[in-house]
C-alpha cells in the first residue's frame, strides 16, 4: 500500500529558534557572575538578569537571581539544552551549588514559505473566531489554533511563522492543519 502524501508536498517548516528554561536550584549573585564570566552583561535598570552569550552552540542565556535560566536563539532542542548545560557548568565552576533541574522546551519558532500569495481578508472572514487581522497595525494575519495550541503568523506573500509549539510534532501538525485553508485562499492573478 502506498503511503498517502500530504497536500503541502515538500514544504516543511524550518526551526528558527528554540526557547527553553532550566532551574539551577540555588540563589545566584548576578554581580559576581558578571564579574567572573566572559560574554556576560548585567544592567539591572534595564533587565533583572545577566545576559550571557554562548558561542558554541550560538545562543543567549538569561540568568536570574532566583536560579532560573532562559535559553534562547538555539536552532534545535539539543543545541538549546547544550547551551543551557554550558551556562550551568560555568556557574558551577564559579562556586555556586548549581544543579541542572527541570529542563523544558517552552517555545519552538519555525518558518516556511507556501510558495503562493494568500488572500488574508478571505482567510480572516472565513475564520473570525480564530483569526485577528488588522493590516493598519500589522501586515500579517494571526491564526490562533486551539489544538495544538499554536499561533501562526500568515503573510500575504505566502510566508508563515509558527510559534508556541512545545515539540516538533505540534509544529508539523499545525502546519498540516492550516495548509488546506491557505490553499483555499490562494491569490489567483
Amino acid at each position: 500500500m502506498m503511503e498517502s502524501q500530504h497536500p503541502s508536498g515538500d514544504i516543511v517548516p524550518t526551526v528558527q529558534n528554540v526557547i527553553s528554561t532550566v532551574n539551577l536550584d540555588c540563589k545566584l549573585d548576578l554581580h559576581r557572575i558578571t564579574a567572573l564570566a566572559r560574554n556576560s552583561e548585567f544592567n539591572p535598570r534595564r533587565l533583572h538578569s545577566v545576559i550571557m552569550r554562548v558561542r558554541d552552540p550560538k545562543a543567549t542565556v538569561l540568568i536570574f537571581a532566583s536560579g532560573k535560566i532562559v535559553c534562547t536563539g538555539a536552532k534545535n532542542e539539543e543545541l538549546s539544552q547544550l547551551a543551557a548545560r554550558k551556562c550551568a557548568r560555568t556557574i558551577l565552576k564559579m562556586g555556586f551549588n548549581a544543579m541542572f533541574k527541570d529542563f523544558k522546551i517552552q517555545n519552538i519558532v519555525a518558518k516556511c514559505d507556501v510558495r503562493f500569495p494568500i488572500r488574508l481578508e478571505g482567510l480572516a472572514y472565513a475564520n473570525p473566531e480564530v483569526t485577528s487581522y488588522e493590516p493598519e497595525f500589522f501586515p500579517g494575519l494571526m491564526y490562533h489554533m486551539k489544538e495544538p495550541k499554536i499561533t501562526l503568523l500568515v503573510f500575504a506573500s505566502g510566508k508563515v511563522v509558527i510559534t508556541g509549539a512545545k515539540c516538533r510534532e505540534d509544529l508539523h501538525k499545525a502546519f498540516e492543519l492550516i495548509y488546506p485553508a491557505l490553499r483555499e485562499f490562494r491569490k489567483v492573478h
